[in-house]
């Protein structure tokens, strides 16, 4: 009886003696993501916890006020934009650890209209899109600075549109609040990222805009200069892996990473 007793007083010594050394190894992760993700960086982060043993510190905006913040000097670890202008501006001014960018995700861009039993539209030159909003507002991320805009806006000039509608766009600070709009019907349509339609019950997908009418959509990821730690390098790397995989594929995305 004595002697498991003091085996148990050992073992609880050794267990104590190893906490400290545990909870000194445990990290946080600053990740600014491009507001899209939203859904599927809550996801990744209890994942990445709970694989990892780290803290996964989640930032969501516009890829541009993102940027524009990590230029400004705030403390991001990881970078993941909505398009690789952004990063490649990052990039250019030496912001981006050398070596550890890549490609991690694919999307498209929707038509959304409010409400779920809106009739499809044929998108394309020539589409009365004036007409379909009568006198409504078309909800954008912001056309000349957000990724989710910038695209859509692009579509809209390569199919002859953009002229007839540019003064009934409302835009909107990120793609997630213009698809605010449309779910509470402040807006009867929005042009949104497919993956923002799928996390919302109140709109529809009426239409998907072609690939080649706008630049190819490409989320780039990269760690941010400034700390270089082992949970910085384990988030990378999760990234990159079959857990991600699937909780990125689940929201809608198209994983290009190998």
């Amino acid at each position: 009886m004595r002697l498991s007793s003091a085996r148990h007083a050992i073992a609880a010594m050794l267990a104590a003696a190893l906490l400290p050394a545990t909870v000194a190894r445990a990290e946080s992760v600053t990740v600014f993501a491009a507001a899209s993700m939203s859904n599927a960086m809550q996801e990744i982060e209890d994942r990445f916890e709970a694989a990892s043993g780290h803290d996964l510190v989640v930032s969501l905006a516009g890829s541009s006020a993102l940027a524009r913040q990590i230029q400004q000097g705030a403390p991001a670890d990881v970078f993941i934009s909505a398009n690789p202008g952004w990063m490649d501006a990052l990039e250019s001014e030496g912001l981006i650890e050398e070596g550890t960018r890549f490609d991690l995700l694919s999307n498209a861009i929707v038509l959304i209209a409010h409400g779920r039993d809106a009739a499809p539209v044929g998108i394309g030159p020539g589409m009365d899109l004036a007409g379909l909003l009568d006198g409504g507002r078309l909800a954008m991320a912001m056309a000349d600075a957000v990724p989710a805009g910038t695209y859509g806006k692009a579509s809209l000039v390569s199919l002859g549109l953009w002229d007839d509608v540019a003064t009934d766009v409302a835009q909107a600070d990120n793609v997630r609040a213009a698809l605010a709009l449309v779910a509470a019907g402040e807006a009867p349509y929005g042009i949104v990222y497919a993956t923002d339609a799928a996390a919302s019950d109140k709109v529809t997908v009426v239409g998907t805009f072609p690939a080649d009418s706008h630049p190819p959509i490409i989320y780039p990821v990269a760690d941010v200069v400034g700390r270089d730690t082992e949970a910085e390098a384990a988030f990378l790397e999760f990234l990159r892996g079959p857990e991600a995989r699937a909780a990125f594929e689940r929201q809608g995305f198209i994983v290009v990473t190998e």
